[in-house]
This record gives structure tokens, sequence and C-alpha cells, in this order.
């Protein structure tokens, strides 16, 4: 499942979305892009993608309001979503948590073990 796995990065920052994209495409996997909440919604209910990693600072709204709109639809619910922050802590991992994302990374991302965090949390 892992090497063509679906994976919808919803992410502001052109530079961590290209280095996520390279990171994980070279590991086989499809990346999806969305740069804003809502496109990301848009995308996860079209393209019903295998894993959401997820920037929780957006421009039009917080990850975790992404969160609980995505955990509301139930095209959508089953999608394990895991938060992408530069703000690692272990208060920001248990708000992630809380607000239903399955996991957590920091950025910036390891480039080295990243493709494995992301394959642990595809099951």
């Amino acid at each position: 499942m892992a090497s063509q796995a679906t994976i919808l990065v919803i992410e502001d920052s052109v530079l961590s979305q290209r280095l996520v994209e390279v990171v994980l495409t070279s590991q086989g996997f499809r990346v999806v892009e969305a740069r804003t909440g809502e496109e990301g919604l848009r995308k996860a209910l079209d393209e019903q993608p295998d894993l959401i990693l997820l920037d929780v600072h957006l421009p039009d709204m917080s990850g975790y309001d992404a969160v609980a709109r995505l955990r509301a639809q139930p095209e959508t619910a089953h999608i394990p979503i895991i938060a992408l922050t530069a703000s690692a802590s272990a208060e920001e991992e248990a708000r992630a948590r809380g607000a239903g994302c399955d996991g957590y990374i920091a950025k910036p991302i390891n480039t080295r073990t990243f493709p494995d965090q992301v394959r642990q949390y595809l099951g």
C-alpha cells in the first residue's frame, strides 16, 4: 500500500510543500497538493487520499478547524490526518491529537526519517 499511496499535503509554504513532495515522490508516493484549508477540504473529497499531512497554520483557517471539518464528513472522516507544525512541543502534540489528528510530525522534517514516519501512519 505505502509505495502507491496517495498523500494530500495541505501546506501554504511553497518551500515546505516542495520538500515534502520531493521526499515522498522519490519513495514512490503520489502527492496531491493544496495551499489553503478550503482547497485541502475540496481535494480530500475529490481525491480520497490514503493520508493527509496538514500544516496547522494555514492562511484561511486553522489546521485544527480543517481537521474538525474533515472528521465531520463521512467521506473523509476515516482518512488518517497527521499534523505538520513548526511548533514542536508536547502541548502542541496534545492539541493536535485532541483536535482529531492521528499523529504529529515536527517541521522542519528530517528527510531521512520522514518517509518511514509516513509509512507508519499508513499502517
